[in-house]
Order: C-alpha cells, then sequence, then structure tokens
C-alpha cells in the first residue's frame, strides 16, 4: 500500500521551511540498505534575491543488479517535476521495501527540487507556479544519463483539456518522437487503479524545449529533452479546473495512486520479464520507424532561431 508514504511524505514537505536536508533526513533509517540522498542547492535564476535558492534531490534505491554495483538490470527514474509527493513517497516505498527485503534487481533514481518561494502567472484566469530555475537547469539536475526510462510526474489540474479526478498517462516520448501509448504501462494503471486507464494527449509542440516560444500543456514532458531514454508522463488531474497553488487542492488518494502505479512500474520494468512485460515503447517499431523516417531529435532542440 502507498497511502502511509504518501501521508508521511505530505506532513513532511507540508512547511515554510522545508528543503533538501528534510529529505536527508527522511531517508536517513535507510542508509544502512544503500539508499542515497543526495541535495544540490542552486540559486534562483535570474539571481534578482540571492537569499531565494531550489534544493535538488535525488534519491538512489539501489537493486541487487543494478548498474550502481556493477549490473546490468535496467534503471528506472521517477522525476517529480511539478510533483515532488509523488516522486518522493515512491522513493520512500520503495526504500521500506528494500528493508523489508523485497529487493528490486535494477535501480530506481527518483529526483525533485524543492523551493518554497517562486512566482506566480495567470493562464486563461488560472494560477501557475512558476519555476525556480530554467527548465535546462532543471533537467541537468533531475534527469541522469543512467535512467533507461523516465516516469514524470506533474500536476495537470489548471487546464480544460483533461476532466478527471486521479492521474492520466501521455504516449511516450523519445528522440523528438511521439510514438503509441505503452499498452504495459496502460494495464499497470488499470491494475493498480481498478478502473479504465485515462490518457493525456499531448501535442509535438510539448516534447520540445520550454523556452522556445511555442505552447506546452505544461512542463511534464521537459525531461524529454534531455535524454534518449523514453518518456511517459505520469499527470495528476483533476475534474475541475484547479490552479497549482490553489491551498488544499492536492488529495492525498490521488497522490497515492500515483505512488503505488510508479512502484509497480519500478517492480516490472526492472525485472524486465517476458512472462510480465512492462516496456515503454516497441523495440522492433522502433527500429522499423527509425528506418522508414528521419532523425527527429532537432525537436529536443530550440530549433531555428530564424523562425522565432
Amino acid at each position: 500500500m502507498s497511502l502511509q508514504t504518501t501521508l508521511v511524505t505530505y506532513e513532511a514537505l507540508d512547511s515554510a521551511t522545508v528543503n533538501g536536508q528534510s529529505i536527508v533526513k527522511m531517508f536517513a533509517p535507510f542508509s544502512e540498505f544503500n539508499v542515497t540522498v543526495k541535495v544540490t542547492t542552486v540559486n534562483d535564476e535570474p539571481p534578482e534575491d540571492p537569499t531565494k535558492t531550489v534544493d535538488f534531490v535525488s534519491i538512489l534505491i539501489p537493486g541487487t543488479n543494478g548498474k550502481s554495483v556493477g549490473g546490468t538490470a535496467r534503471t528506472l527514474g521517477v522525476i517529480g517535476r511539478n510533483g515532488a509527493i509523488g516522486a518522493i513517497a515512491t522513493a520512500l516505498k520503495l526504500a521500506q521495501m528494500k528493508r523489508a527485503g523485497d529487493d528490486l534487481p535494477g535501480d530506481v533514481i527518483v529526483t525533485t527540487h524543492i523551493a518554497t518561494d517562486v512566482s506566480m502567472s495567470f493562464n486563461d484566469g488560472v494560477a501557475f507556479m512558476g519555476m525556480p530555475v530554467s527548465s535546462e537547469t532543471m533537467n541537468i539536475y533531475e534527469v541522469s544519463s543512467a535512467m533507461d526510462a523516465i516516469l514524470s510526474i506533474d500536476a495537470s489540474k489548471g487546464n480544460s483539456i483533461i476532466k478527471h479526478r486521479g492521474f492520466a498517462l501521455t504516449p511516450t516520448a523519445m528522440q523528438g518522437y511521439i510514438l503509441r501509448m505503452s499498452p504495459d504501462l496502460v494495464k499497470v494503471m488499470e491494475s493498480t487503479t481498478g478502473r479504465a486507464a485515462v490518457t493525456l494527449p499531448i501535442s509535438q509542440q510539448d516534447i520540445t524545449p520550454y523556452d522556445n516560444g511555442l505552447y506546452h500543456f505544461n512542463s511534464i514532458m521537459q525531461p524529454h529533452i534531455a535524454t534518449k531514454a523514453p518518456v511517459v508522463g505520469v499527470a495528476v488531474t483533476a475534474q475541475s479546473v484547479a490552479g497549482g497553488s490553489d491551498s488544499s487542492a492536492n488529495h492525498e488518494t490521488d497522490i497515492a495512486e500515483v505512488v503505488r502505479f510508479c512502484v509497480e512500474v519500478a517492480k516490472r520494468f526492472t525485472v524486465a520479464s517476458t512472462d510480465n512485460p512492462c516496456e515503454f515503447y516497441n523495440a522492433a517499431e522502433w527500429s522499423k520507424i527509425r528506418g522508414m523516417y528521419p532523425d527527429l531529435s532537432v525537436f529536443q532542440t530550440s530549433g531555428n532561431p530564424i523562425e522565432r
């Protein structure tokens, strides 16, 4: 069950003074099981106020045959792009599992950022929280080359595109392509929620850099910019249009569903079992696509500045 870890994380982050060291303390009981937490503090951009900082947090839950110990099992990345509670609660649940002897073969790397003072903006009258640093800087600290696949968690409630309370999955984005929905991830979503899967449509603009002047649904697909690995967005959604900064707009049970989903993906992806597969994309079809069509990694760049 994931509700307990969600509540613990929720309470830990519900503070005006929370920072990266708060997360270090949370995971201190798991250090003997080689669960590590790295915190990097970065000044806000632009540095209008040197007292404003953001803490980037990276949590490693090592697998028995993971890359961190010289093994060959696959590594799952879970990024709390604008979803620190879900990401950290996922890491906490995996750490508890490891302490209980329920080891995964592969590593899981969970990254996110913590900032208590960010700018606000409005989109069609809905309040949106700004980013303390650029999307490019976030990718530097939140995307690791060791990640073989990435789940990107992002609160996605301030829109009129999707009307569903819980969470939704995006199609897989990889190297400039938007691929089909992963049947394996759809299956995991349906088994962990007990309901029909819900999907979030994304556009080509969504998988381009955030600061290129094009429309973006939100920042959920931005990790795609910095990796060759497949990326799937896990959007925390609502039936109503709710601002990201609205007080009491986070629902613990919804986040717990996200955590349960991410943990189950971690189990299946790092095991890489043919009996119970969890693939983010079809490798054979990807090979065929790349043989038929050109390299689209240009969409991971800022594009032609003359056209902007």
